[in-house]
């Protein structure tokens, strides 16, 4: 099943506009690994199992039995890794039976296992402390890292449409000079966003500066950021962007910012929480983030004191309003 599920990979599909990335690829490789790999009583392999004789029971078993990693005799959950690994059998399952209804028994046995999540908050940054980690990323010589938090901030981008996907093209080409293509790459799709409101005036002064002076480096087009003093792309091998993670963990402690402060910190989840925050509807965030539904786009807000006082000075006012209209009549 997983032999047939991987050459759909690098396929289109109904409900994916394009092949899988290298890092969706390594999600679902570590999944197959844990299940295909787990010694049964009888000293076999699972994957060694017809799929007809796995059932509902079966699959809620192996989540239990798979969820605690022993580490130097002690239990440690890894939750968040055996829900990918259900969610990769879960999907496999469903993309192979259906080329071979026959071999599958018709219920799939990894639906409906109510996974759970753990409550683990990404944390996010203050625009304070996003303007400190600028500040000393640039002190420090890593110019296009501090243009990078800024373009995650600003148009709520992850990393890997950052550094992986951003190409020269896709800012003020000359077909629209007056906007940004921004591609949701979990998806692949993207949308063009404008720079300028219906003034002319820039929406987004300080990071358009910063593009426009990349964008006369890239004359031949190419990836918008890449590593100062090298040219570097910032991914590595398989699209890893481990030495974004770990440069940005060393300006955040050289900052003497939060050290649980990732790059995530201060781009979507920092700009979404400060977008809501400054009264963004739920659509306007659901567009503006390319988010296909408000349960997907919770996961980037955050508990914030301004906007609940915000809300509760409102309800003050108004309050005080019908109060008034009350003693007028």
């Amino acid at each position: 099943m997983f032999h047939e599920y991987r050459r759909t990979w690098s396929q289109k599909t109904a409900k994916r506009l394009q092949p899988l990335s290298p890092g969706q690829c390594r999600v679902h490789e570590t999944g197959i690994k844990m299940i295909c790999e787990y010694l049964l009583q009888d000293g076999r392999r699972l994957g060694t199992r017809r799929v007809s004789s796995i059932d509902t029971a079966f699959a809620d078993d192996l989540f239990e039995k798979l969820l605690f990693k022993e580490v130097k005799g002690e239990k440690i959950e890894r939750r968040t890794t055996v829900n990918h690994a259900m969610k990769t059998a879960r999907s496999a399952w469903n993309t192979v039976s259906r080329a071979n209804p026959g071999i599958f028994p018709p219920k799939n046995p990894f639906e409906k296992m109510g996974l759970q999540s753990n409550s683990r908050e990404t944390p996010h940054a203050t625009f304070a402390e996003l303007a400190a980690f600028r500040a000393k990323a640039i002190e420090m010589g890593y110019s296009s890292l501090a243009t990078g938090v800024l373009i995650g901030w600003e148009l709520l981008q992850r990393e890997a449409h950052i550094f992986i996907r951003f190409v020269a093209e896709h800012y003020r080409p000359p077909s629209r000079p007056n906007h940004v293509y921004v591609i949701n790459y979990k998806t692949s799709t993207g949308s063009w966003e404008p720079l300028f409101n219906a003034k002319g005036k820039p929406l987004y002064p300080q990071l358009m500066t910063e593009l426009d002076a990349i964008k006369e480096l890239r004359p031949t087009g190419g990836l918008m950021l890449r590593r100062d003093g090298s040219s570097q792309p910032w991914f590595g091998k398989g699209e890893m962007l481990t030495q974004v993670q770990r440069i940005s963990k060393k300006v955040i402690l050289a900052a003497s910012l939060r050290p649980e402060l990732t790059f995530t910190s201060f781009g979507r989840h920092g700009g979404t929480t400060e977008a809501s925050t400054s009264g963004l509807t739920e659509t306007q965030l659901m567009q503006k983030g390319q988010w296909s539904s408000t349960a997907a786009m919770a996961n980037y807000l955050h508990d914030d004191d301004e906007a609940k006082q915000d809300a509760q000075m409102k309800r003050i006012k108004r309050r005080a309003k019908v109060a008034k209209q009350a003693a007028v009549k």
